[in-house]
């Protein structure tokens, strides 16, 4: 394989990889909504106050994710019907309690950063260190997120 193809091959791979995660954090974020007008219980202005958090960071990481991919020659995924093709994650379901909501997140969380740690090698394997540090910035604050939700968990 020619060094071009195998670059075009990496290249589309990250371009998909990027693509993924604008899906997955397009979803998160109408996910999150749910969660942020739903949520019940004794935790409710707890997490009703972090859910809103989350979905503000969700809606800044689909944007410069969209425009890193639109930087590198890439096309944003743009419709909800592209982003529910394109996610590896699910909607939210029915009514859960606000224990089930945070377990959600944080499978979310691990499916997000599996993803991430692709971009990262794929990135690095192109010399693409802007998509690198991005992803790598995202990683270390879901990581981080995941850690605080299972804290409050009690896990």
């Amino acid at each position: 394989m020619s060094s071009v193809t195998k670059d075009t091959r990496i290249t589309n791979e990250l371009n998909t990889i990027l693509n993924t995660q604008l899906a997955n954090w397009s979803l998160l974020g109408v996910k999150l909504h749910n969660y942020h007008w739903f949520v019940k219980g004794p935790h409710f202005f707890t997490l009703h106050e972090k859910f809103e958090e989350l979905y503000n960071t969700a809606a800044e990481y689909v944007d410069e994710i969209a425009e890193r991919l639109l930087a590198i020659g890439g096309k944003p995924a743009a419709t909800m019907s592209e982003y529910l093709k394109l996610a590896t994650i699910q909607e939210a379901a029915g009514e859960n309690s606000a224990e089930q909501m945070v377990e959600a997140l944080i499978a979310d969380f691990k499916a997000l950063v599996e993803n991430m740690k692709s971009g990262i090698e794929i990135a690095g394997e192109i010399g693409d260190d802007p998509s690198a540090d991005l992803l790598i910035g995202m990683r270390t604050e879901v990581e981080k997120q995941s850690w605080m939700l299972s804290a409050y968990l009690g896990k």
